[in-house]
C-alpha cells in the first residue's frame, strides 16, 4: 500500500521574496517562483489561479516574516 503524502503537487506557498522584494508564489520543496508580484494580495490571487487551474490542492500562506500563518483549500476550476 502506498503511503498517503502530506502535499499535493499542485499546492502553493506565498511568502515573501527576501532578495527582490514583493511577494512568490513558490512550490513545495523549489526554489524558482511560479510567480513574482509586488504586493501579497496580487501574489495569493495568482496562487488561486494556478491551484485551479492545476486541478486543486492547498494554498498556504507565509506573513512577512516567513511564518506559516494560514491554509486555504482550492478546489479544481
Amino acid at each position: 500500500m502506498a503511503s498517503k503524502r502530506s502535499s499535493n503537487d499542485n499546492d502553493r506557498y506565498v511568502q515573501p521574496n527576501k532578495q527582490r522584494g514583493g511577494w512568490d508564489v513558490v512550490k513545495e520543496l523549489h526554489k524558482q517562483a511560479s510567480a513574482h508580484t509586488e504586493t501579497k494580495e496580487e501574489a495569493i490571487s495568482r496562487a488561486r489561479q494556478i491551484i485551479k487551474n492545476q486541478g486543486g490542492g492547498e494554498l498556504k500562506i507565509k506573513n512577512a516574516r516567513g511564518q506559516l500563518i494560514e491554509s486555504n483549500t482550492i478546489k479544481a476550476g
